[in-house]
């Protein structure tokens, strides 16, 4: 972390699965706010294709 403050970085995100209670009790103990609003939007395989293609 002291390299983190020394290069003045503004803030650290990173994911949690929503059953991971105790790293989500690890993380708040931390000073870590959970952003309970937001959710990971993930496309792969063939749905990129198909994105591509306009279908």
């Amino acid at each position: 972390m002291q390299l983190v403050r020394d290069r003045g970085v503004g803030r650290l995100e990173w994911s949690v699965l929503d059953w991971n209670d105790l790293a989500i009790d690890f993380y708040k103990s931390i000073g870590a706010r959970i952003l309970e609003e937001w959710r990971i939007c993930r496309i792969a395989g063939d749905s990129i294709s198909q994105l591509a293609d306009g279908t």
